[in-house]
């Protein structure tokens, strides 16, 4: 099974858990911009993807149609911006399960991704090493003594590392606190986006935290920096569960209602299909809705999206068969057995 329809430590806050290094090769420019040099790189890649291992497979961008890109950027596999932009000289290196997802020529010659299930930041790490010390050793790359790694944005420099955790805090959304806890971790040089990298609040109360800095801090210290806001992020979160629960009534109106019209409903936009299933998955989390588990919470959560429901039935929908269609894969996910 895909990690993303798994659930791990402590994903009732934590849902995943991402490790990625930013690298060049060395012996080439950045921020290729000719047909040749692209392909040079590409050629060097492809000729060493046997040797890199990790049953990797390599594909082109241009060569997938816009659903399937799309689908990688809903299990936040690849950024929208390279879905969008890079189409003409963008691959991925992927693996079956999906836990590895390596973007080529993004602002980066590589961008090495490790993605893991729930509150994982030492075991990915690892693994995300592993990989990119092999990867090194077979292609090289662009360094310095004093900087470290070298890359396209100053921001990147020195480890290349950024770790990031998508949390759900649908109960600091609840009780109007999620401002004042954000104010309070943004000392600690994080960055506070929505699940795809946009700057707003979002329908699903899911958030990615990520490092600010990769220059001049070490990869210890960016680990310690994540782990830290992270636990905070769980305590309050909880903490604010355990002041809404208090009104049990209310809660559990709140998570039933949204339960029932997820189940009966006959047609439902994204936006408030996201908003309800943030409700049940709360609920479930908290033992309140028994009715369902949490493989059918993170199958809901993946395929009432746009494009994972249209290869999840393998057929294309307009606009408005999308809403129909969404109720239906709801109503079916819902009373699998």
């Amino acid at each position: 099974m895909n990690w993303y329809l798994q659930t791990g430590k402590e994903s009732d806050v934590i849902t995943n858990t991402k490790i990625r290094f930013a690298r060049n090769l060395q012996g080439f420019k950045f921020n290729l911009k000719t047909k040749t040099e692209i392909d040079k790189l590409k050629n060097k890649i492809k000729e060493n993807l046997y040797l890199i291992g990790y049953g990797l497979k390599y594909l082109e961008l241009k060569d997938m149609d816009d659903i399937t890109k799309m689908s990688l950027v809903e299990k936040n596999l690849i950024s929208p911006e390279y879905a969008l932009n890079k189409n003409d000289i963008g691959a991925i290196l992927i693996n079956d399960e999906e836990n590895i997802c390596i973007m080529i020529n993004d602002e980066d010659h590589l961008k090495i991704q490790i993605f893991n299930t729930g509150f994982e930041l030492e075991n990915t790490l690892n693994y995300a090493i592993e990989i990119d010390q092999k990867i090194e050793e077979i292609l090289g790359y662009a360094t310095n003594k004093k900087y470290g790694y070298l890359t396209s944005l100053p921001t990147n420099c020195g480890t290349g590392l950024k770790a990031s955790v998508m949390v759900h805090l649908p109960a600091l959304e609840k009780t109007r606190n999620i401002d004042k806890v954000f104010y309070t971790i943004n000392n600690f040089g994080i960055n506070i986006l929505g699940a795809y990298g946009q700057d707003n609040a979002n329908n699903q109360n899911i958030y990615q935290i990520s490092n600010k800095r990769t220059l001049g801090i070490t990869e210890q210290e960016i680990m310690e920096n994540i782990r830290i806001v992270a636990n905070k992020l769980i305590e309050q979160e909880r903490k604010a569960r355990k002041f809404l629960a208090k009104d049990t009534i209310d809660l559990e109106d709140t998570i039933y209602r949204s339960y029932g019209i997820l189940k009966n409903c006959r047609k439902i936009s994204l936006d408030e299909s996201q908003k309800l299933i943030s409700n049940i998955k709360m609920g479930t989390d908290l033992g309140i809705l028994k009715e369902l588990s949490d493989s059918k919470i993170q199958k809901l959560t993946l395929y009432t999206k746009p494009a994972s429901m249209q290869k999840y039935l393998g057929e294309q929908y307009e606009t408005i068969e999308r809403d129909i269609k969404r109720a239906e894969v709801i109503k079916k996910i819902m009373e699998e057995k």
